[in-house]
């Protein structure tokens, strides 16, 4: 009961801050949230967060129910939902709007940042926004950029020393045209897929390995069905919040201002959630029996070399406009 009437109380103050009109313009709604990851992992803490400021801030009247670990479809069904205003709210890799915004494939290129601070200030800055602005012909606004993280491979075939090791293995990728060319240069076969769907793979045997960030690996129990893990950090992945188009035009200036404060206040907790988790993750992977090695500097940087002719690609692809404008920012972020 106490619980109780100190969150009114908190409602109640929360409303008043908008003065009596503002109150007047939030209405009684519910926004569904959608996410591949399932509960327990970083983007889903986000999410929570996120639940849990709109609650306060619109007094209980504006609703966010959460929908982890895929139930409401693969990121494809799930941005096709978000276009047509069936899903209201919905995080993904940024990457995979690349099918909507052909730019968005240049948060899949390898080595593109060295570290977590490049990424905030590439996303946070001028660059992140531009992107997300994008998304408004293609029926959605991107609200703010959650974190994943830097990408690791596994497999259950081999510990893989050297860059020729990957030769031969069937892995899977997000399915992206970037992804499918980078694996295709370290002579191994790219799979692509929907994320529900690679636990099953990687147990049948259909698949030998996939990549994802530690904490990833650790949710879903890919421990379970992989034994080796190389630490290469290839790609990092920031996660855009997205909301429908269609949603968005029904809120009034008050409900906006609600839901963006709370995405960006959001993402402050979740962002050092993950990067608190990844570390964590590592270790109770290797607890859980995974054989994790890094590859030898000299090793990484042949990597990095078969890499080069995808990312010269996809320079194209998605512009030299769009190229230059993000090598500025981490120029920027470097000094």
């Amino acid at each position: 009961m106490k619980r109780m009437m100190i969150k009114t109380l908190v409602a109640a103050v929360a409303l008043a801050a908008f003065g009596m009109a503002g109150a007047q313009d939030i209405k009684e709604r519910t926004i569904k949230f959608a996410t591949q990851n399932p509960k327990g992992h970083p983007i889903v803490t986000g999410m929570e967060k996120f639940a849990e400021i709109v609650g306060a801030k619109s007094g209980g009247k504006i609703k966010v129910n959460l929908f982890p670990g895929g139930v409401l479809g693969g990121d494809a069904p799930t941005v096709s939902a978000l276009q047509g205003g069936t899903i209201e709210m919905a995080s993904m890799n940024s990457g995979i709007l690349a099918s909507q915004v052909k730019e968005f494939a240049i948060y899949d290129f390898p080595f593109l940042f060295a570290n977590s601070k490049e990424a905030d200030a590439v996303v946070d800055g001028p660059f992140g926004k531009k992107m997300h602005a994008k998304l408004q012909d293609k029926g959605m606004i991107g609200l703010t950029y959650f974190e994943l993280g830097f990408r690791n491979m596994t497999n259950s075939k081999r510990p893989i020393a050297k860059v020729e090791d990957f030769a031969g293995l069937k892995i899977r990728v997000i399915p992206n045209p970037i992804n499918l060319d980078w694996v295709k240069a370290l002579d191994a076969n790219p799979t692509p897929m929907a994320f529900p769907e690679v636990y099953g793979a990687l147990e049948a045997k259909a698949i030998d390995g996939h990549e994802n960030p530690f904490t990833v690996i650790q949710a879903n129990k890919i421990n379970e069905v992989q034994k080796y893990l190389t630490i290469t950090n290839h790609v990092y992945n920031p996660q855009s919040v997205i909301m429908s188009k269609k949603f968005w035009d029904t809120l009034s200036v008050a409900e906006k201002k609600i839901v963006s404060d709370a995405a960006i206040e959001a993402t402050r907790t979740q962002r050092l959630a993950a990067r608190e988790a990844s570390g964590t993750a590592l270790e109770a992977l290797k607890k859980a029996g995974m054989q994790a090695n890094e590859l030898p500097a000299a090793e990484l940087d042949k990597l990095r070399d078969k890499m080069r002719p995808v990312i010269a690609k996809y320079a194209v692809t998605v512009g030299q406009d769009t190229v230059k404008e993000i090598q500025d920012e981490l120029a920027k972020a470097r000094k």
